[in-house]
């Protein structure tokens, strides 16, 4: 499947590019954006795949990542999208698309992200019509207002590598 591009009057939501992958690196090896997405940074290594991983989901699953872009700027901000990483916890998420989002510090405080978070929603709700979940630190009280925004209830907690996470649901 050839993924979709999305745009807002401030951003652009677009597969990721290879010339997206060093401003990944950068993001995903700033201690404070991973604070509360597994607490450790991502070796280069790890960042390529995981963004071709959220490219090539789309083939596989219907849905998977976008790179967020600022449309005046044409700067990176981050990521967000849809993926099944078949986590194996429980409650058991594969079976419905898991969002998930992270964002450049430089873009924290502007709305990007619950704007960003809000337009794949959208997108999802049309495409591919039903329930979505997410989880979250529990200490990360800016990404449960995004998901919140967005729609998105507590569910109940579980544990992900021994460390607890919520659960959150939306829709059907």
């Amino acid at each position: 499947m050839n993924p979709p591009t999305l745009t807002t009057d401030r951003l652009i939501l677009r597969p990721f590019e290879e010339a997206d992958y060093p401003h990944a690196v950068a993001m995903w090896g700033d201690a404070d954006v991973v604070r509360y997405i597994g607490g450790v940074t991502r070796s280069p290594q790890d960042v390529w795949f995981a963004c071709v991983r959220g490219r090539g989901m789309w083939d596989i699953k219907g849905y998977g990542n976008w790179s967020v872009i600022d449309r005046e700027t044409g700067a990176y901000l981050g990521e967000s999208g849809f993926a099944d990483f078949m986590r194996g916890i429980q409650p058991d998420l594969s079976q419905w698309p898991e969002a998930g989002w992270a964002f450049a510090r430089a873009s924290w405080g502007r709305g990007i992200g619950s704007e960003a978070v809000s337009l794949m929603h959208t997108w999802l709700d049309e495409t591919h019509p039903g329930k979505s979940v997410c989880i979250i630190d529990e200490d990360n009280v800016g990404s449960r207002r995004v998901a919140e925004k967005a729609g998105y209830m507590l569910w109940t907690m579980s544990k992900l590598r021994d460390h607890p996470v919520t659960v959150y649901h939306r829709g059907a």
